[in-house]
């Protein structure tokens, strides 16, 4: 059965919001392959214990000021540990022997160009 005139414009209109919001996702969901920062997550970790000594010992000694100052160095170092990972440049190491991968493509990429196969007469 085909399909009026305005149910193809409304189709394609749906197909290219469903490409763009795919886009979307697909750019925001992914870290790029970026190698964690062991050396920030080391120093976080370790400001991190030396403003919970703090804290601990303001609580003995009932310093509110030294509580403070010592929530704030905890609260620094947690950030800093879990800091976005690496730097842009920085990748994961990738064996010698590995294959170079073929771009990947999307499910809808893919049904898209068997439909236009489909369309066109080729075969699949």
């Amino acid at each position: 059965m085909a399909l009026s005139e305005h149910e193809q414009k409304l189709l394609e209109e749906m197909e290219r919001g469903l490409y763009q919001n795919e886009a979307d996702v697909v750019s925001t969901s992914q870290l790029g392959g970026r190698a964690p920062n062991y050396r920030a997550i080391g120093i976080g970790t370790l400001v991190g214990v030396i403003g919970l000594i703090a804290m601990l010992w303001a609580v003995q000694a009932n310093s509110t000021v030294v509580g403070i100052i010592g929530f704030v160095v905890l609260f620094a170092g947690v950030m800093v540990a879990v800091s976005v990972p690496g730097k842009p440049g920085d990748t994961l190491p990738s064996s010698p022997s590995a294959k170079p991968k073929k771009p990947h493509t999307s499910l809808m990429d893919q049904l898209n160009d068997r439909w236009e196969k489909r369309r066109g007469g080729d075969t699949l």
